[in-house]
């Protein structure tokens, strides 16, 4: 994201509208300016609301309201001159917007913000089955983001244990090797403001994955949260995990329960989900 300096009046406006503090105004050049380190390409700036009035209209009058010490201001949430530009990126930086904007898809999961789906659609899907365990771990936060370095951290770590991360996962696609949870070497300084690392194991895994989990949380420099899900019986109940995190100390909440009413209206992939159940089963 750009601002342009012909047009911006300095009126601070858009200071308090970045979700990560990226915004400030600049004494020495008296014009707002965007710290592009911090930026997360996330375009809440250029889409607050804008009015086209005259950049130099707007500077004189602001003059001469100071000078007669009384006050013009746009109103708050509003750029009165336009000034924000969203240019064009290339790679690596493009991710930046891919992840932090939520309106723009992602090329490999066709699901616009973090691009999953996580395990919302495991009732259809089938993506974590009877005796297994999902994992959706959450990086960031709007005012915190995270940088790929950081979620590689993590996703080495947990390779360490021979997890089977999540193949509809766009961090997943980043990755040059899922045997040792590496990602593309020009990504890891990019900062965006959140991601997800889905992953599943078998039931007998969950204390070794939380226990990393909780490591090398410890190592990074951003917010982490961790939800744990698995398949419940006939009866909508689960008899499995939730004893085996009470037994671990785990405070948690029974937080999403899928009702199993969804269907797969694409008839291609319904196949190919109903082949993968088949060949799990037998």
């Amino acid at each position: 994201m750009l601002i342009d300096p012909n047009r911006c009046v300095a009126c601070s406006n858009c200071v308090p509208v970045c979700p990560m503090g990226a915004i400030y105004v600049d004494t020495t050049i008296n014009r707002a300016t965007i710290d592009r380190d911090e930026c997360v390409e996330c375009g809440t700036c250029s889409r607050m609301s804008s009015e086209h009035l005259n950049p130099t209209m707007v500077r004189t009058v602001r003059k001469l309201a100071k000078i007669f010490r009384f006050r013009f201001e746009p109103e708050p949430d509003v750029c009165p001159t336009t000034a924000f530009v969203v240019d064009e990126l290339e790679w690596p930086r493009i991710a930046r917007r891919v992840f932090s904007d939520p309106l723009v898809e992602h090329k490999s999961t066709g699901i616009h913000g973090r691009g999953t789906e996580e395990v919302k659609t495991n009732d259809v899907a089938h993506r974590v089955d009877v005796g297994e365990v999902g994992y959706v771990i959450e990086f960031g936060r709007p005012g915190v983001g995270v940088r790929f370095h950081h979620i590689q951290s993590m996703t080495m770590a947990l390779a360490e244990l021979r997890v089977k991360f999540e193949a509809k996962n766009p961090i997943t696609h980043l990755m040059i090797d899922q045997a040792t949870g590496t990602l593309k070497e020009d990504l890891l300084n990019e900062k965006i403001l959140s991601a997800i690392v889905e992953i599943k194991t078998s039931i007998d895994m969950v204390p070794a994955v939380l226990d990393t989990v909780t490591r090398v949380a410890k190592q990074i420099d951003t917010v982490i949260a961790i939800g744990v899900s698995t398949r419940c019986d006939e009866h909508g109940e689960d008899p499995v995990l939730a004893p085996l995190l009470d037994d671990l100390g785990y405070t948690f909440v029974r937080a999403k329960t899928n009702m199993g009413l969804g269907r797969i209206t694409n008839i291609q992939a319904k196949e190919a989900v109903s082949d993968q159940h088949a060949a799990s089963v037998r």
